[in-house]
């Protein structure tokens, strides 16, 4: 694709506005100073001063920037020329930008931003996983009707996959797999017989006679692996969160709930993700998955790429095609096809370009609730306990993610996972149940004070795809 062409409509560049100016959005920051089709003139964060510092961090000049506290400063500023930095998305909301890129990493907070996006006639760019898990397919729909556009972003992995997924689907190609690798690296040092993950080691002897799979059966080997490296997570609650973003616009479902999440090199993939009755470990065909990436220190990462398995259906072009590098199966009727990137907020102006100028997303056009990201207990949780939602990957203490087909609320349902950030318990949970919304304090999982505004935002969601069911 001439990427020149395919934004050829554009008739001036796309405005847009940056909210949360943490890792993702001071990338986005720094990639929009070179972006002949797009200007960033408006960053909001919950500290002015943070925006401030993505803007330094770009390389723009102080007296550039203006901090605003109100929507009159905002106003004089954007007639200056200057780049404006605020606090509150309400002071600049009213600007003549065309898009919100929505990057807190706060389903609660993200939630307001969306939906004042919407309301002001702005598309949105939704960052914000743990707000599209819960109420992503309704912000679209009510976008859509308003004539604009809510897309997923390039540079996060779920967009990515989506475009690789679609874009086998529009070859003929038959998916048997779907999925990304993991955030970090199991990386694997035969000298000290060391394990070494996201910075933390741990001696794993005899770990060198699980690195090949050999003549033996790929299941067992991959279960050995997982015993064997119990000390680290194998599962993160991120990369369900994005599977399940996948899924909503795509249909692929996961094989089983917490998925399988092999620890695999990257050429081993081929032989993990198809069918069981042929030695992988699928049930069947479309499945979501995710694996974490095994290599030796001075081997390539694939940097939380994204892939897909594909049927081979013509021995002789698979052939053909494997002896050009590609990975094809042991026995040749599986192939591998990936992107090893995801390069944040510098790719992300693709999305941004496509929303406003061709109005069109990154995920689908109609994206509906196939999947919830739900929790269940791994240990018992106590009435009145806090389910704290804390860290980089906004984990809770306690809860395991699982995905499971979309329901809409009630009592007696799985409650999204985001729903339950926050919230206190009003009853004991065992070890092993899973978290239902009555489990939660007040009836509409609020704390009394009425139901929240990502709450409202599935209410509305379960609405539109559930009526009164």
């Amino acid at each position: 694709m001439n990427y020149h062409h395919y934004f050829r409509r554009a008739e001036r560049p796309v405005e847009a506005c940056i909210v949360g100016t943490g890792g993702f959005g001071r990338s986005f920051v720094s990639q929009s100073r070179r972006v002949p089709l797009m200007n960033l003139r408006v960053a909001v964060d919950p500290t002015a001063e943070a925006a401030v510092d993505a803007y330094l961090a770009a390389g723009i000049e102080r007296q550039r920037i203006a901090v605003c506290d109100t929507a009159e400063q905002a106003a004089a500023a954007w007639a200056r020329g200057d780049v404006i930095a605020a606090g509150d998305l309400a002071t600049v909301v009213a600007l003549p930008f065309d898009i919100v890129v929505e990057a807190t990493g706060q389903p609660e907070a993200g939630a307001g931003h969306a939906l004042m996006a919407i309301e002001h006639g702005r598309h949105l760019a939704i960052v914000t996983k743990e707000l599209d898990s819960v109420a992503g397919p309704g912000l679209a729909r009510m976008a859509a009707e308003r004539g604009l556009v809510v897309t997923p972003v390039d540079g996060d992995q779920p967009s990515l996959l989506i475009g690789l997924v679609t874009w086998a689907e529009v070859l003929g190609l038959e998916i048997l797999a779907a999925g990304k690798s993991s955030e970090y690296d199991f990386v694997f040092d035969p000298a000290t017989s060391t394990i070494t993950v996201n910075g933390v080691s741990r001696e794993v002897p005899g770990f060198a006679a699980l690195w090949e799979i050999g003549e033996a059966e790929p299941r067992a080997v991959f279960a050995a692996r997982r015993e064997r490296l119990g000390m680290f997570g194998q599962r993160a609650v991120p990369d369900l969160c994005e599977m399940g973003v996948v899924a909503n616009s795509t249909g692929l479902m996961p094989d089983v709930p917490p998925f399988h999440a092999p620890v695999a090199r990257i050429t081993e993939v081929v032989e993990v993700f198809h069918a069981a009755s042929s030695g992988g470990l699928l049930g069947g065909e479309r499945r979501l998955d995710i694996f974490n990436c095994l290599r030796e220190p001075d081997e390539v990462s694939f940097a939380g790429g994204v892939f897909v398995t594909v049927r081979c259906r013509d021995r002789e072009t698979w052939d053909m095609i494997e002896e050009k590098g590609h990975i094809v199966s042991q026995s040749g009727d599986v192939a591998f096809l990936f992107l090893p990137r995801h390069l944040l907020g510098l790719e992300a102006p693709i999305t941004i370009l496509d929303a406003v100028v061709n109005g069109a997303s990154s995920g689908a056009a109609e994206p509906r609730p196939v999947l919830d990201l739900v929790a269940r207990a791994n240990t018992e949780l106590a009435a009145g306990t806090r389910l704290r939602c804390y860290g980089h990957h906004h984990v809770i203490d306690g809860l395991d993610p699982e995905l499971v087909p979309a329901a809409p609320l009630s009592d007696d349902a799985p409650v999204p996972f985001y729903l339950a950030a926050n919230k206190r318990l009003r009853r004991t949970v065992s070890a092993g149940e899973v978290l239902r919304l009555g489990d939660l304090d007040g009836g509409d999982g609020s704390d009394g004070g009425g139901p929240s505004t990502l709450h409202r935002l599935r209410q509305r969601q379960d609405e539109m795809f559930f009526g009164d069911r």
